[in-house]
């Protein structure tokens, strides 16, 4: 089966320099360099239309510290997202 290709983001691509990102496409691009599998999910708190740019600091931020609590629901991007007010 081939694998689904990525669409190429500024977080995601690794085309630029990562000071060049935003606070949340460098914690996006943090959590898919360490998890690649993972991109759906981050994408999904990325193109959230409910967030605002705090908002999805923080949605981002809970989602990517949850990964190491397999009980903590922000481990869902929607849940994540829910929470972080959108």
């Amino acid at each position: 089966m081939a694998k689904k290709k990525v669409a190429a983001t500024r977080w995601h691509d690794g085309v630029g320099e990562i000071d060049d990102l935003t606070e949340t496409e460098q914690i996006a691009h943090a959590i898919v360099t360490e998890r690649g599998d993972l991109e759906p999910s981050v994408g999904r708190i990325m193109d959230s239309e409910t967030l605002d740019e705090d908002q999805r600091a923080v949605a981002l931020s809970s989602f990517q510290t949850s990964l190491s609590d397999p009980d903590d629901e922000n481990r869902n991007p929607t849940v994540a997202i829910t929470n972080a007010g959108g």
